[in-house]
């Protein structure tokens, strides 16, 4: 049976999919870490969860966020962000420029790359530097 909490996927693997794939991945992640971190920083209620979660995970935050870690990047995460950041989105949410949701897409495949491999110290650390500086709202 194959444990989905602690993966270790192989590079063959992992290759095979595709920078959307990786995105779609690395958002559930970067979305799991946030409503954690928002848990484990007061937020009680539902609603003011909701409303903290959708403000942390939207692409213009996540593109704000992505621009702490780059230049801690290794060279392969370089490489998988810059692919997930050129991916040709289909459409763009009205809430962001094409610039952040790009931005946005190229931080969720990198997440989805860290998860796959089950580098979650990796996923840790980049995460903390981009909550860093912020307050529980």
């Amino acid at each position: 049976m194959i444990d989905y909490f602690h993966l270790n996927a192989g590079p063959e693997l992992i290759q095979g999919i595709s920078s959307l794939g990786l995105a779609h991945l690395g958002d559930g992640v970067f979305e799991l870490m946030v409503r954690s971190w928002l848990c484990l920083h007061g937020k009680a209620t539902s609603k003011g969860l909701h409303r903290a979660t959708v403000r942390y995970v939207a692409a213009p935050a996540q593109a704000r966020a992505v621009e702490k870690i780059l230049p801690l990047l290794e060279e392969a995460e370089q490489d998988v962000f810059r692919r997930g950041r050129n991916t040709s989105p289909h459409s763009v949410p009205q809430n962001a420029s094409r610039a952040d949701y790009q931005a946005a897409t190229g931080l969720e495949a990198l997440f989805g790359w860290l998860w796959l491999q089950g580098r979650t110290d990796r996923l840790n650390e980049l995460f903390a530097v981009m909550m860093e500086e912020e307050e529980c709202r």
